[in-house]
């Protein structure tokens, strides 16, 4: 069920400003609602801070053996280095990539030194570099010296030799690097031995994984309670912050006021968009929590908490689309034996697929079901528990299914419309939501009939006639009744075929 709220706003004086906020966070039962957009250099700092430190930890994995604790100081120094080491990293394997881009140069040329060319050219022997289609080589003049040095596919590597400085070939040169390959090699294990050592370092900050995530929720905190104090509302000495309390723990609140002097104010909320939705289902039913946390969904403060009957329903169409109960049986026995492996894992996931293999199982069951084999459903043991409308194994109950499904798709939503009626059961919505329900119930009829063939019971077209004149007249209830009846015509057409193929 979702907890009623209330606003509340807390007034203090500027020197217990802190102190009060303090006392708040250890209460922990009010949901700040900022004042003012909370702007601060110390917020802009921690931001930083965070945003660093959530860098850091991307660049180190996981250490295999924590390092003893590290206070703030040294964390934040921790974090800094992490940052250093995995810039200089960046920075090396960049210079890495362009010398060996260079290396690739003198696999394809050989160990061609420039000093050694620029001697020969002293001595007035003169050598180019070029790269060139295989089919231009024909076209030379034979008394060129060229020497083809390497081929690839339709492209030749080939070297000119001539006397003549100003001599040139038409093709593409090749210019040769003014650094020596021997050099260049040095260079490259240099850098790699660089890179290996950052690598060991980045591997032993990596120990201090848990530390560093234990400083990143100490700067989460912090940055939380300053986002608060600067949000405060401010009158001359007095500040003041505003916040929704559940209506169990008002009393506790007031306590604390009172004992420390603040004064407060608590009312009714004017905005229910602003109220956040908290919800205390029994323990039985939170099971349902991880599905609706995976889905990301959850209601508004002024909606309606379907834990119960999305349990119900989530359940009765798992097991109808597994329909087997020794897949079910198979599933449960699977989730006791990780529950019994996996000991500090929350409870919940696990009795959820517990109620989900059970209602499998039980399906299963009556329909005679059991890894698809029928012999094993006849059994004496298991034959009783069958019901022969949904048996499997009895092609006749292809249309009996159909119907079923078609049954509780109506009672879904029949429940899902009747929810809405409760809640506005002083509106005229609430008979536009009745209306619904005959439409629903109207339809179904009209499915047996078009999909199954069944008889169409007379009452059907009273469902559907009577349902669609409700929702006409109340559903855009206005002043202007002419106005309301003619939007509902216009969007009618349209929900009502929307609700047949829900059906």
């Amino acid at each position: 069920m979702i907890v009623k709220m209330q606003k509340v706003t807390l007034l203090v004086g500027a020197q217990h400003r802190e102190d009060a906020l303090n006392k708040l966070r250890k209460l922990g039962v009010i949901h700040v609602h900022y004042v003012k957009n909370p702007v601060s250099k110390d917020i802009t700092s921690l931001e930083n801070e965070l945003s660093d430190l959530e860098k850091a930890l991307s660049v180190i994995g996981e250490g295999k053996k924590p390092s003893k604790n590290v206070g703030t100081d040294e964390a934040s120094a921790y974090v800094k280095e992490i940052l250093s080491l995995s810039q200089q990293k960046t920075d090396a394997l960049q210079k890495l990539e362009e010398l060996e881009e260079k290396r690739n140069w003198f696999d394809y040329w050989g160990a061609i030194s420039r000093n050694s060319v620029e001697d020969l050219e002293k001595a007035g022997i003169f050598i180019h570099l070029y790269v060139t289609n295989k089919n231009a080589l024909k076209k030379l003049p034979e008394d060129k010296i060229v020497y083809v040095v390497r081929e690839e596919k339709n492209t030749a590597y080939v070297v000119f030799i001539s006397t003549d400085p100003n001599e040139r070939l038409d093709f593409k040169e090749e210019l040769i690097p003014e650094i020596e390959i021997a050099t260049l090699e040095k260079n490259i294990a240099q850098i790699k031995k660089e890179i290996t050592h950052i690598e060991r370092r980045l591997n032993e900050l990596s120990k201090k994984r848990d530390h560093l995530i234990a400083y990143r929720d100490d700067l989460i905190k912090k940055l939380e309670f300053s986002k608060v104090k600067y949000s405060m509302g401010e009158e001359e000495t007095i500040y003041y912050l505003q916040g929704f309390c559940p209506n169990e723990s008002i009393s506790e609140v007031k306590k604390t006021a009172h004992r420390e002097g603040w004064a407060y104010i608590f009312e009714d909320p004017d905005n229910p968009h602003e109220v956040p939705t908290l919800i205390r289902n029994p323990k039985w039913l939170r099971i349902i929590d991880p599905v609706f946390k995976f889905m990301g969904t959850l209601p508004g403060y002024n909606e309606y908490d379907i834990s119960f009957w999305f349990l119900l329903f989530f359940s009765i169409f798992f097991a109808m689309l597994i329909g087997d109960a020794g897949y079910g049986l198979l599933i449960l026995l699977l989730s006791l034996f990780a529950q019994k492996k996996i000991k500090n894992a929350p409870k919940e996931p696990f009795f959820l697929i517990y109620v989900l293999s059970g209602t499998t199982i039980i399906w299963g069951a009556i329909t005679g079901t059991w890894f698809g084999f029928e012999k094993i459903a006849q059994l004496p043991f298991l034959n009783f528990l069958v019901i022969d409308k949904i048996n499997s194994f009895i092609d006749t109950n292809q249309l009996f299914m159909m119907h079923l499904c078609f049954l509780i798709g109506v009672i879904q939503l029949t429940v899902a419309h009747g929810i809405t009626a409760l809640r506005y059961i002083n509106s005229p919505i609430t008979l536009s939501q009745i209306g619904w329900i005959g439409i629903l119930w109207g339809l179904f009829f009209v499915a047996g009939k078009l999909v199954l063939n069944k008889p169409l019971p007379g009452f059907s077209l009273v469902f559907l006639a009577g349902g669609i004149g409700l929702v006409v007249l109340f559903s855009n209830f206005q002043k202007n009744i002419v106005k309301g009846i003619l939007i509902s015509l216009g969007d009618i057409p349209l929900k009502v075929i929307s609700s047949f193929s829900d059906i």
